[in-house]
């Protein structure tokens, strides 16, 4: 592959980014980083990437299309879902490939999502979206029961609780009123924190797809079965494995309906990563998002092609976004999984022993525990984290859920509890 220059648009630089660095050595790309930072420190990171702010279409574009003008790109990719949507403005503003604006804010926002899919004829469940008021009255829903609530633009599951009847509808209401209401997630400055979707709870088996669109064509690139069911009051996702144990008529049942979205939601080039059910009714697709698996998951997808192999997902991404077919490449024969390591219970992170122990474990391939040490932590709905992840390889896929399952059981969590400081007055 010729030297050439890509965009990549994060949060903020860390493990993901880092794997794009590497990715980006390995295939003679120059990578240069834009991330949501305050304009006036100077590269307080030290990655000279350029500064933008997510809520600030305009004055982000301004600052990247100085840089392209002496320096251009050929290509843009972004990592989180708010950044993906900047991708896509720059894309459009700049004449670069890339999936179109209104896709990409479709895609960030899950009523948009299901009035669109609803409206190509997609199995898509009964919702509406309701507003927070002044707190004067309380909301109420025409959706029946059990149902969803979901905050329009969060993700990972955060803010996500089901209610079975009206009082736990009320009060999961107003759980994520709070949750919307905290500081750091108004300090995104997204309108759509006021807002919510409620939604019938869809029973089923849950599944993960990541894949690309070239030009127009979806091609995927794997189907993650999520082994633990997901039915509430939370949707914590821990496990994901690939190849799918599904028999071949569901795996083309699913790929079909995540096709189907793409198209109508109306992505044109890059990648996607959708989330989707499946029962008796049909593969309901609960989202479709502009930007590759998140966190470190991406380790366990690999590739070969052409070039060789096994190289990581961001490789592949890098070679398509400069035009390579996606269809010349193909996931590994070998199996694999990881474990996003739930939070147990709120409090303050000690550290984790019998690290080592949980890497013996056959068909292991990896343990790392991306929490820190003193850093408070909160489970989900709230929490936005996980504790850390366990990689396994192994000839099938139930191998590879039974060594997760073996080598989280080693591990030895401590979280001291919060001590919540009693109010004094005079």
């Amino acid at each position: 592959m010729m030297a050439r220059r890509v965009l990549l648009i994060a949060t903020t630089t860390g493990y993901q980014t880092r794997a794009f660095s590497a990715a980006a050595e390995r295939a003679a790309v120059e990578l240069v980083f834009a991330t949501d930072r305050c304009q006036q420190l100077s590269d307080p990171w030290r990655d000279r990437a350029i500064p933008v702010r997510f809520h600030d279409d305009v004055g982000s574009l301004r600052a990247i299309r100085a840089f392209h003008e002496h320096s251009p790109f050929d290509a843009v990719l972004a990592v989180g879902d708010r950044p993906a949507v900047l991708a896509a403005v720059v894309c459009d503003a700049l004449g670069i490939v890339g999936h179109p604006t209104t896709a990409a804010r479709l895609s960030v926002h899950k009523a948009a999502t299901r009035r669109c899919l609803a409206a190509a004829g997609l199995p898509t469940p009964e919702f509406e979206e309701l507003a927070f008021g002044d707190g004067a009255e309380p909301m109420e829903s025409s959706v029946s029961f059990p149902c969803v609530v979901k905050p329009l633009a969060l993700s990972g599951s955060r803010g996500v609780i089901r209610a079975d009847d009206p009082n736990q509808l009320a009060a999961a209401l107003e759980r994520v009123q709070r949750l919307l209401s905290r500081r750091e997630i108004q300090a995104n400055r997204d309108g759509t924190h006021t807002r919510v979707v409620v939604e019938a709870f869809v029973p089923g088996r849950e599944y993960a797809v990541e894949g690309v669109v070239h030009h127009g064509c979806f091609y995927l690139l794997a189907l993650f079965d999520k082994p633990d069911p997901l039915d509430g009051p939370f949707f914590e996702e821990s496990i994901y494995v690939t190849p799918s144990q599904e028999p071949r008529r569901v795996q083309q049942e699913i790929e079909h309906a995540v096709r189907a979205a793409v198209t109508a939601l109306g992505f044109h080039h890059g990648p996607v990563h959708a989330e989707c059910r499946v029962n008796d009714q049909g593969v309901f697709v609960l989202e479709v998002a502009a930007r590759p698996i998140g966190g470190l998951c991406a380790r366990t997808l690999r590739f070969f092609g052409p070039e060789g192999g096994p190289f990581p997902l961001e490789e592949l991404l890098l070679r398509q976004a400069f035009g390579a077919p996606p269809g010349r490449y193909c996931r590994e024969t070998e199996a694999s999984g990881v474990m996003m390591i739930p939070i147990p219970r709120p409090g303050i992170y000690r550290g984790t022993d019998r690290v080592d122990a949980a890497r013996a474990v056959p068909n292991i391939v990896d343990v790392e525990m991306t929490a820190k040490r003193d850093q408070r932590l909160e489970p989900l709905p709230e929490g936005a984290s996980y504790l850390g992840f366990i990689f396994a390889r192994a000839l099938g896929p139930a191998a590879v859920v039974a060594a997760l399952r073996k080598a989280h059981r080693r591990l030895q969590v401590y979280i001291d509890p919060l001590i919540e400081m009693a109010s004094t007055s005079d």
